[in-house]
């Protein structure tokens, strides 16, 4: 969404000039959205003045997404014109070439006008709606032209006609067609391309990956859409090209793949009369005014770390930590810092190689998306001057003046000697793999564990012919069940080992998937005697040990996380949805007995009741559906089912997609994959924001019953109870023990209704007291 800000002042004749030519200025912001000024001058008469006031509004355009979207069309809007819009509300679904997703206003606002409208399409970045501040406004924001240059601008001169194809080529001699950098996110304005997978002269079918491109997220393959011969790379591997910069140009006939050649080598232009060569950067722009005490940037080469986007929402960004610090070499592709989202902490790799100089904004801080962080040098003498530029940074920043700077003489390293580049010992198990897109795509439809091959890239990265090599020469090592990283522990845990000074990582946790413990920590501090077993009437088992001391009470106010903060957002939003419950009983002891024939291949029990509450929601579509503001019922194609994961300090919920259509080996092992990424806190957004059913279980802590709260977006959530021996009472009147869990569905009442709710239990409970051997299909 971009901002069109208008202010409301009363201005002069003279001033409305320079509003007028500053109307079709437009100023763009790397990393952020782009900002128009658009002004409508509305008339007012007071004591026979005229007093020219200033709508604002904000514009609504079209997003990305996916990677390879460059249109998208409107399937419907979910708001009219007139009505007040809050942030964070579905305005439109829009129909992208993988599914159809609701759309989000980021701005508050009344609706006052469609662009375009219910079936029709829009470019990526377009304007599709504008939003009026207040009710008042809207008939100025409604006569409005979204993007158009005021009618007192000079028209610019028209295009002269061509006969070359839409694909340009007309200065080559050969029509064309253009491989254009694509935007991989919503808030992408370049890319760099890693590594191109086709050369000079190749043929390619449409489909095919061509390249894998650098973007703010992730190293993603990018696919042609036409099929032809490559006849030119006009992006290097390593370079940065702007978003819908040409990258590459096909032709349709392989013999015309000299004819490009030789007119790119004699100085012909590509697409509509550019130079094949970069084109000379457009005048810089003026400073702003609170710029104009920032310091002269140094003359030699230096780098910036920048602040990332990690989600197409996110506008700043908070730095847990610096694995980096000021001194040290630092190598392309190598972790410098952890940054905090609204939903997982990740780790931002650095772009360039260098010595890290300055460091701009501290751990616990935050940034704006965009803004600089950290600077590297290129040279280890240009680490004094580069620091002092840092320090005057930071004080033009802030206001407060520069503080001398300090003596780095010694924290300089020493510079590296040159050496061929060698191939990367194997990632240790824990640790992450930095890889290729390519590498990751060879290695998956290989079978190769990325984590034991060794890297040849850049700052040791796995490329596509490590995994070739490895592939070739040595079989698949089989995938280990998942163990937390080194280090991690439960909250308990960390404070207990930050009082004693212990190590956390020096600890081998013995709680789930490896976590340090409470217990873990007391033993190795002395403060407790581990567990050990004793033969009892024949058998074996563990002595309970007495309960850890509880430590100290915390006091005051702590601020909440962004996870947190996001949690309690989502809990706010289901205070307007009217809800109801129901609970059952279900039998569980073949589907126990199931759940102990499957658990040597990977399977949890969260596995296999996602899959047996995917199976009964074939029947039941309408429990998988969801309310749809208009008025209407939203049903999703796919069944996608989201499960609740505890983290430290929050809740996220990874989702099993197409759950109904896994077998249950495969969902095992994307479940543990899930779960790995969750406590990790580098889920993808589609891991965790695509459900359309959901499933709480505490029935682990021993919790008979509860009631769970409706996710925003979603029509249901079930609730699981613990498993329970219990004496029943059998048909033929004879006594048995049987074990029993109560599951609890909350509903929207909306769409919903309880015999709805009761049938979809009724079925649930009777494939798994009945036919649970149906799970195995």
């Amino acid at each position: 969404m971009r901002q069109t800000t208008l202010t409301r002042k009363a201005v002069g004749a003279g001033l409305l000039a320079l509003v007028l030519l500053a109307q079709a200025s437009m100023a763009f912001i790397p990393g952020r959205m782009a900002v128009r000024t658009l002004f409508q001058p509305l008339k007012q008469h007071q004591a026979s003045r005229v007093v020219l006031s200033m709508a604002e509004a904000i514009e609504i355009a079209m997003p990305a997404l996916s990677s390879t979207m460059t249109e998208g069309k409107i399937v419907e809007w979910t708001a009219k014109v007139g009505d007040k819009i809050k942030a964070g509300q579905t305005i439109m679904v829009v129909e992208s070439d993988k599914a159809d997703m609701d759309v989000e206003a980021f701005e508050e606002g009344f609706l006052a006008k469609i662009v375009f409208g219910d079936g029709a399409s829009a470019p990526v970045g377009a304007t599709v709606a504008l939003l009026a501040k207040s009710k008042e406004e809207i008939p100025a924001v409604q006569a409005m032209t979204p993007g158009a240059s005021p009618a007192t601008a000079p028209a610019a001169a028209p295009a002269p006609e061509s006969s070359a194809p839409a694909g340009g080529g007309a200065s080559l001699g050969v029509p064309t067609n253009e491989i254009a950098m694509p935007a991989l996110s919503s808030t992408m304005t370049e890319g760099k391309i890693v590594e191109w997978t086709v050369k000079v002269g190749d043929k390619i079918k449409a489909g095919q990956t061509i390249m894998v491109v650098e973007s703010d997220k992730a190293d993603m393959d990018v696919e042609a859409f036409e099929s032809g011969y490559v006849a030119a790379i006009l992006a290097k591997a390593g370079e940065a090209t702007p978003v819908g910069a040409p990258c590459a140009l096909l032709v349709d006939n392989e013999a015309d793949v000299e004819k490009v050649k030789a007119a790119l080598a004699s100085g012909a232009s590509v697409g509509g009369g550019a130079s094949a060569a970069p084109a000379s950067p457009p005048p810089e722009a003026a400073a702003p005014p609170a710029a104009a005490n920032a310091p002269s940037k140094p003359t030699f080469d230096f780098a910036e770390v920048a602040m990332p986007a990690l989600s197409s929402t996110m506008t700043s960004g908070k730095i847990v930590a610096w694995t980096a610090k000021v001194g040290d070499s630092v190598k392309a592709g190598q972790t410098v810092m952890v940054v905090e989202s609204d939903k997982a902490d990740m780790d931002v790799e650095a772009f360039e190689g260098g010595v890290l100089a300055s460091i701009l904004t501290g751990e616990g801080d935050s940034a704006k998306v965009g803004d600089p962080v950290a600077l590297l040098a290129a040279k280890k003498e240009d680490v004094p001057a580069l620091q002092a530029y840092g320090q005057a940074l930071k004080a033009s920043l802030s206001g407060a003046p520069a503080p001398a700077p300090a003596d780095s003489a010694a924290a300089a390293p020493a510079p590296a000697a040159s050496t061929p580049v060698a191939a990367t010992a194997a990632s240790p198990p824990g640790e992450r793999v930095v890889a290729s897109g390519y590498a990751k795509k060879l290695a998956s439809e290989a079978g190769v564990d990325l984590r034991s091959v060794p890297g040849t890239g850049l700052g040791g990265r796995v490329v596509g012919a490590n995994v070739i090599a490895a592939a070739a020469g040595k079989p698949m090592a089989k995938p280990l069940g998942y163990r937390s990283p080194p280090g991690s522990a439960t909250p308990l845990a960390k404070r207990l080992a930050a009082e004693a000074g212990l190590d956390l990582k020096s600890l081998k946790g013995t709680g789930e998937f490896g976590r340090v413990t409470a217990d873990d920590v007391l033993i190795a501090t002395g403060k407790k005697s581990p567990v050990k077993k004793q033969a009892a009437g024949g058998r074996t088992g563990p002595v309970k040990a007495p309960k850890p001391a509880p430590g100290p009470m915390p006091t005051g106010t702590k601020p909440m996380d962004g996870m947190m903060k996001a949690v309690a957002k989502n809990m706010e939003k289901t205070l307007d949805v009217p809800i109801f419950r129901v609970s059952r009983l279900i039998t569980t002891d073949k589907f126990d007995k199931m759940y102990a024939e499957v658990k040597g291949q990977g399977v949890s029990v969260s596995a296999l009741l996602a899959k047996a509450v995917a199976k009964t929601l074939e029947r039941h579509p309408i429990l998988n559906a969801a309310y749809d503001p208009a008025g209407a019922i939203k049903y999703n194609p796919d069944i996608n089912i989201a499960m609740a994961v505890a983290l430290d300090g929050g809740l996220i919920t990874p989702t099993l997609r197409n759950a109904n259509a896994m077998d249950l080996v495969s969902l095992g092992g994307k479940w543990r994959e899930l779960v790995k990424k969750a406590q990790e806190k580098r889920l993808a957004p589609d891991e965790y924001t695509t459900g359309t059913f959901t499933i709480s279980n505490l029935g682990m802590y021993g919790v008979s019953a509860f009631d769970a709260i409706l996710p925003p977006g979603q029509g249901s959530i079930l609730a699981i109870g613990g498993s329970i021996p219990t004496v029943v009472v059998r048909k033929d009147g004879s006594f048995a023990v049987q074990k029993q869990m109560t599951v609890t569905i909350t509903c929207d009442h909306r769409h919903i209704y309880g015999a709805d709710a009761a049938e979809f239990l009724r079925d649930l409970a009777e494939l798994m007291e009945e036919d649970v051997e149906s799970l195995l299909d």
